[in-house]
């Protein structure tokens, strides 16, 4: 089966997975959402999404991907939504938008890693990111077999109160993602180097005087945060004593070659 796989990452989760994914389906193909066009999938048999769950609903360069995305009704989807462990209605609402388009989810599954969110603090113990890191390559090796094989079945979701409460927080934030960069500051540790603004996969970021400033198109990745290699990128008051953190099989040069726009 020809695979083409869509993904987006800002700190290596959902890239780290949709590698997972390629090697285990075999004849597949990644492909950023950042710069990919509405026909990128070419004649692709099977047609799969990973992607982070962001504020409990799906990215914003995800939705406006799948608005634009042109594929043919008989293309096998599937999607993997990365998390921290509440994937709340993510898939539901991806199938959702899917089938606004006359296409249909034929399986989601909820994948979970260590936390990215570092405004709610860092990705906890070691230990607990390596047993989350080793459950999920497991994990995608049993959905790859799942996914080569063409099932379809009903997409993995949270409980009835994540869908409620959570969903209604989505659905009031959403339109407020862009402007979400006010709370980042730079410190004193800054040294210029210009990784932030290179690693941003929305181009937000410009140099200024030598120091970041940010230009209200964010996506919330916090990608300039976890990549800065002095940690001199703060959210807020609290991350200062917060650890960091990227996936530890993704390097710098492996996100820097995602497409950005802007």
């Amino acid at each position: 089966m020809k695979t083409v796989i869509f993904y987006y990452s800002g700190t290596g989760n959902s890239l780290w997975s949709a590698r997972q994914l390629a090697d285990g389906l075999g004849d597949a193909r990644l492909q950023p959402v950042k710069g990919a066009d509405a026909l990128a999938a070419g004649d692709a048999a099977a047609v799969g999404f990973v992607f982070p769950v962001h504020v409990w609903g799906l990215p914003v360069p995800v939705v406006e991907f799948i608005e634009k995305l042109s594929l043919r009704p008989e293309v096998y989807l599937f999607a993997l939504a990365v998390n921290a462990g509440q994937v709340s209605r993510t898939l539901v609402q991806l199938g959702e938008l899917l089938a606004g388009r006359g296409l249909k989810l034929a399986a989601g599954f909820s994948i979970v890693l260590p936390s990215n969110y570092i405004p709610w603090g860092g990705p906890g113990p070691a230990d607990r990111q390596r047993s989350r890191i080793e459950a999920a390559r497991v994990r995608i090796a049993e959905i790859a077999s799942v996914v080569n094989g063409g099932e379809a079945g009903p997409v993995e979701q949270g409980p009835l109160w994540q869908r409620i409460v959570f969903t209604a927080i989505y659905r009031m934030t959403f339109k407020q993602v862009y402007r979400m960069d006010k709370d980042f500051w730079c410190d004193d540790k800054c040294d210029s180097c210009e990784i932030c603004a290179r690693v941003c996969p929305a181009g937000n970021i410009e140099m200024k005087k030598g120091r970041p400033a940010w230009t209200h198109h964010c996506e919330q990745c916090l990608a300039c945060i976890q990549w800065c290699p002095r940690q001199a990128i703060q959210f807020g008051k609290k991350t200062p004593a917060y650890e960091r953190y990227h996936h530890p099989e993704i390097v710098l040069g492996d996100m820097l070659a995602q497409g950005r726009k802007r």
